[in-house]
């Protein structure tokens, strides 16, 4: 076994600086496998970039890994949902998710996330014109949210804001910072969602996420999820369905509006499409959307740091790790690996044509993870992104004036440190 090397600075895994930067300096120093020393956690965390490293650690191994640093943080949030529980408890509760995000189920929430987006198109067209620029951050987060909660809630939103006075949930696009002062506020709205699951106890059963939450049976016990259980599911999935969407869909406009020659290609596309929405075959037939979307996701993906922590003594590669060893798999990092990305820094959709994917080692794309805890909703996203992306780009060009690259903040999520502003252009 090879003692890993690594950098003599230590790194501040709290997250107050540059980590992506950091890591990404390492790599191209100490190649796949480097350690750096915390000063938080008093100990050196591995840090891994191969393909067969990544499958090592969610494929093959995957039940000596629990959830690593910074899951800390994801509790005081979101209390033991999906994103944060392990072991059995986890196991169960995915099993009752899972049905939530079958694609029957997706399918009939089409037409809302459709709906959602040419409301958004309609409030542009009153923007287009004149110069003026808008802020697509701001608007990005709100569509998301917006259809976050008409998938989980269905009807229900209209309840919750009468009692709340507006949509409570809308904290989420107007804070920025995910600090604890956030988290308290964030989770006072435990109460709500808990009188909606009481309203519905008594009514009708709903077709939308939360109707599927309370419809779910352990396998063994035929129990449903307990109170508790259900708020914590649900704020997850609001959270992880609006951030990690809305940081893609910026990093998207953004790109294509640097690359013309990419969204002509796609406005080709769409042009010739049906614009069917509310149909799954229709929406699927946007192939080169769908491959924009995927090549957006190489270069910024949202879940830009793994983090693990072995169980036991395990060797990764030709590296032995001790028992309660952090593990750092950056999908930032192998997404742009030299030796499996050719020009890795260069937008280039047609690396996700299916002969081109078909070729490549499918552990080095992960930007919903990969194994058993690769991310639920993966599907849900990717439709909400390629309908977004067809209906907004049909009726839009989107221009970005700046004339400086948009910086990234490493946090939670990649997002843009700033707003990204852009210049609406009608298309005919």
């Amino acid at each position: 076994m090879t003692e890993l090397p690594g950098p003599s600075e230590p790194l501040d895994v709290s997250f107050n600086e540059d980590v992506l930067t950091a890591l990404t300096t390492a790599f191209a120093r100490y190649g796949d496998a480097f350690r750096v020393f915390s000063p938080t956690t008093n100990s050196n965390i591995c840090v891994f970039s191969h393909p067969e490293h990544v499958r090592h650690v969610f494929v093959d191994k995957n039940a000596n890994y629990t959830k690593g640093i910074g899951i800390e943080r994801v509790r005081i949030l979101l209390g033991n949902g999906i994103m944060a529980s392990e072991g059995d408890f986890w196991r169960r509760q995915r099993r009752m998710i899972q049905p939530a995000f079958h694609r029957d189920v997706i399918s009939g929430m089409l037409a809302d996330i459709g709906n959602a987006n040419l409301d958004l198109c309609n409030e542009w067209m009153e923007k287009a014109g004149g110069g003026r620029e808008i802020d697509l951050t701001q608007h990005l987060s709100d569509v998301t949210l917006k259809i976050v909660l008409k998938s989980i809630f269905g009807t229900d939103m209209k309840a919750i804001e009468s009692v709340a006075g507006g949509n409570p949930f809308m904290l989420l696009t107007q804070d920025t910072e995910r600090n604890l002062q956030f988290a308290y506020k964030f989770r006072a709205l435990s109460g709500l969602v808990m009188e909606c699951v009481k309203r519905r106890r008594n009514a009708k059963p709903e077709n939308d996420l939360l109707g599927m939450l309370m419809a779910g049976r352990d396998r063994r016990t035929n129990e449903p999820m307990t109170d508790r259980q259900l708020i914590d599911e649900v704020l997850t999935l609001i959270v992880a369905g609006h951030e990690t969407t809305a940081s893609a869909l910026n990093w998207l406009w953004y790109l294509l509006a640097r690359h013309p020659e990419i969204e002509h290609r796609m406005h080709a596309e769409i042009d010739a499409w049906d614009e069917n929405f509310s149909d799954m075959n229709s929406i699927l037939q946007l192939t080169y959307t769908r491959q924009i979307i995927e090549e957006t996701l190489r270069l910024y993906p949202p879940g830009w740091l793994l983090t693990r922590r072995s169980i036991n003594a395990d060797v990764v590669g030709s590296h032995s790790i001790a028992a309660n060893t952090d593990v750092f798999i950056s999908p930032y990092i192998v997404h742009r690996h030299p030796a499996f990305w050719e020009s890795p820094d260069k937008f280039d959709p047609d690396r996700f044509e299916t002969s081109a994917k078909s070729k490549r080692n499918r552990f080095c794309y992960l930007p919903f993870a990969l194994g058993p805890r690769a991310c639920i909703g993966e599907h849900f996203a990717m439709v909400e992104m390629i309908v977004h992306a067809a209906l907004i780009a049909r009726k839009f060009r989107l221009r970005y004036l700046g004339d400086k690259p948009v910086a990234m903040e490493c946090q939670v999520n990649l997002r843009p440190k700033q707003s990204i502003m852009m210049q609406l252009e009608k298309r005919n």
